[in-house]
């Protein structure tokens, strides 16, 4: 299985302010982080993290990649310092990435696109960085933790979503992040 997720900011505080992330400090955060990651990922699947992963606060970055199931890929984001970009445990680290999943062109990246690769043909833009607080257009979603529940999200559970969405409000709007 592969999943998607990003803005997890492991030990960076201004989380708890700025997003108003609902813990009463940064080990319960990173802990209920790390505990809702490994509850949904198996140790043979993959992870696509779509940046801001954590601060340079945080300590040894392989460490904390060594405590999180999954083969790991870093698309990197604008919080991201170099020792998170060149620690050892990532599969891969790139800036923008596009893969093919079920059929589908995904496009990768820590900012949302306004327009993307092969959008007109039904491609998908996965993002981070807004937080949940962009209005998302069609076929683009926002896989951030603040988004997303605290949690790795796969393409189905994205597309279900979706479909649940345009069929409560009667449209073919893209969801609603609530």
């Amino acid at each position: 299985m592969i999943y998607f997720i990003s803005d997890t900011h492991f030990a960076d505080p201004r989380v708890l302010r700025i997003d108003r992330r609902r813990f009463p400090d940064m080990v319960d955060h990173d802990a209920a982080l790390i505990r809702n990651w490994n509850a949904i990922v198996d140790e043979g699947d993959e992870v696509w993290h779509l940046g801001d992963f954590m601060s340079a606060r945080g300590g040894d970055c392989d460490q904390l990649l060594s405590r999180l199931n999954g083969r790991k890929h870093l698309v990197i984001g604008n919080n991201d310092p170099v020792t998170t970009a060149t620690a050892a445990g990532w599969a891969s680290v790139q800036h923008y990435a596009e893969i093919l999943l079920d059929g589908r062109l995904l496009v990768l990246c820590h900012y949302p696109f306004r327009t993307w690769n092969k959008m007109g043909k039904k491609s998908i833009n996965l993002h981070g960085h807004s937080h949940g607080r962009l209005k998302p257009m069609p076929r683009q979603f926002d896989v951030g933790v603040d988004a997303r529940g605290l949690r790795p999200v796969s393409l189905q559970t994205l597309l279900t979503s979706s479909r649940q969405s345009r069929s409560d409000d009667g449209g073919d709007s893209a969801p609603i992040v609530r």
